[in-house]
This record gives C-alpha cells, structure tokens and sequence, in this order.
C-alpha cells in the first residue's frame, strides 16, 4: 500500500500543472470559441435583373449582413442563361463561404427534371442553407372577364377543349409549371403561349389575349391595383394577408389542395465546416425576422418562410417530386 497522506513528489506537481494547463482545449470550451467568418468581403451572386423583386431581397438581406458582419457584402447580378451563367460564376468563386448565391425553385427542384444535362448538380454543388421568402400566385383574369369564379373557367375549358390559354414567360418557370398542374388536376386541354417578360404577359391578360395567367401579388399587383386584372382566386392554402377578399382556388370551384408557389432560398458552396454554415444562417435569419426587412417583403408581396435546415431540405425534396411528376406528365423537356 502507499501512504496517500503524505506530501506530493515533484513528479506528482508537475504532472498535475501540466493536465491543468491542457485543459481549457478540451470538450466544451473548445466548442465555444468564436466562428471568424467572414474575414474579407462577400459576395452574394443571383441570377436575377436589377431592380426586380428577388434582387430587392437580396439587397436587403445583404446590407444587414453587411452590418452584422463588419465586412462588405456585395450582391452581383449575372442574369440570363437560365440562372446557368450565375451558377457557373459561384462554381469558380471561392469556396470557404465568402461566395453565396441565391437560386429560386426552379433552379433547385424543377430544373433537375426538365434537363437531361445540367451544367450543375444540386446535391453536390449547393448546400441551400435557408429559404428567404416564399410567395403564392393567384389566378389573375381580364378586368371584365365573364368568369366569376375558378368553376366558370373550368366549366368553359371542358367544354371547348384547346379554345382557352394561359401565360408564362418561359417554359418550366412556376406560372407554367402551375398551369400545367391546374391542366393535370382537372382534365382541362389549354395552350400555353410566352411572353418574353412579365410586363408583356401580365399586359396580355389586361387586353384580353390570355384566358388567365397565374401570377404573384409582386408581379400582377401593378395591374390588379390599376384595376386592369382581377383576381380570380389564390392557389394557397388559405386568403393571403392583404387579399382577405380573394378566395383560394379549392374555394372558388377548382381542385382541392391546389398550391402554386415561388420561393428564393440562400446557399453556400458545399462541404463547409458546419459553424461557419451554422453562423451564416443564423444571421440571415437574423437579418429576416428585423421589422425592416419584413414589412419591405411584405411591399414585394413575399412571406416569411421560417423552417430549420432539417424541415427545408425534406420540403425541397418534396418540391424536387412534385416539380418532376408534372414535368413528366406534361412531357416537357428543355434539351
């Protein structure tokens, strides 16, 4: 036995100092250390034109990080190409976080299934943090359309199959896309007719050209407030704040359950350490819930979309299948 009541040995002291010594590098005080990101200036590249609504959040987002984070956060348009052009731009940009982009939905759920060829992949070029915004498109219709209601539209397009159209400004965009579900979801033959942008389609609608087009409240507002187009109904789950009077679609005579939405979502190169993209998100999500940037989405027409990263990427999942079951039904290929 040793005597454990006598004085420590030199050894003992000096083995005792050094495991006090490495002790604050272990377990929880480690992980509390501080994330130092970002170091320079950051980019946040979109696909999007100046001056439209998805650029007008990406400014907002990128003047509070830029407080937040004591660093320049510079949003850089690359528009056209399909989004491929800002895409490709991010793919060559740095890839510790200082380079970000946002995409929107067809970029991350419909686009997979409408190209056999894509010059990126989703699940290993993106790692989308967070979404930051979503907004619901109604049914808008000439000001003095004799439909009154989701029922008489569908009423007519049973009865004269091909003799009504709907708008969109691209093929595989969320207002053709939503047409499309509508065609699929009650059995109804329309054509499809584009417009090089939403001006001209929204226009078309105010003059009669178009049976209906669907649209948000961000690009058919100017219309509808001019009394030019009505609102016919809202493929939403419920009335949208602010358009209390509108009825959603399953409402006003047209397919239960019947949601067409757009959304715009934040991400980051993949593979980065998880406090950086744990500090990213955190102070976007900051940066959204402020009253200032809420009430100017709500200006847009957008709404908050709060999930955690768990719930988004299940939602964009579900996106990715429904997006692919209507493309697929529709046969719609873009290459």
């Amino acid at each position: 036995m040793t005597d454990s009541a006598g004085p420590p040995s030199r050894r003992q002291l000096l083995l005792s100092t050094a495991a006090l010594a490495c002790a604050p590098l272990a377990g929880p005080a480690r992980a509390q250390e501080p994330v130092h990101f970002p170091t320079r200036p950051v980019r946040l590249i979109n696909p999007f034109p100046v001056g439209g609504g998805p650029d007008g959040t990406a400014r907002l987002v990128a003047d509070r990080l830029s407080r937040t984070w004591g660093q320049p956060v510079v949003v850089e348009n690359r528009p056209g190409g399909n989004g491929f052009i800002a895409i490709d731009a991010f793919k060559r940009g740095a890839r510790d976080g200082h380079d970000m982009i946002q995409l929107d939905n067809v970029h991350l759920a419909a686009y997979p299934a409408l190209f056999k060829k894509l010059p990126y992949d989703v699940a290993t070029d993106f790692d989308p943090l967070l979404p930051l915004f979503r907004t619901y498109f109604f049914v808008t219709v000439p000001a003095n359309s004799p439909y009154r209601t989701m029922g008489d539209l569908l009423a007519d397009a049973r009865a004269n199959p091909g003799k009504l159209n709907f708008g969109s400004w691209s093929v595989g965009n969320p207002v053709h896309l939503g047409s499309e579900l509508l065609k699929a979801r009650t059995g109804t033959d329309m054509q499809h007719v584009i417009y090089k942008e939403t001006t001209q389609l929204y226009t078309a609608v105010a003059n009669g050209e178009l049976s209906f087009a669907l649209g948000s409240s961000g690009t058919a507002g100017p219309l509808f407030r001019a009394g030019k187009i009505r609102l016919l109904a809202v493929a939403a789950p419920r009335r949208v704040a602010g358009f209390e009077s509108v009825p959603t679609v399953s409402e006003s005579g047209g397919p239960a359950h019947f949601e067409v939405i757009g959304w715009n979502a934040i991400a980051v190169p993949r593979g980065l350490p998880a406090p950086v993209t744990d500090k990213i998100r955190r102070d976007i999500a900051a940066a959204l819930a402020t009253p200032e940037v809420k009430e100017k989405f709500a200006s847009f027409g957008y709404e908050p979309f709060p999930v955690s990263r768990d719930e988004f990427a299940r939602f964009l999942q579900d996106e990715q299948a429904r997006f692919a079951d209507v493309i697929r039904n529709a046969h719609i290929a873009l290459d």
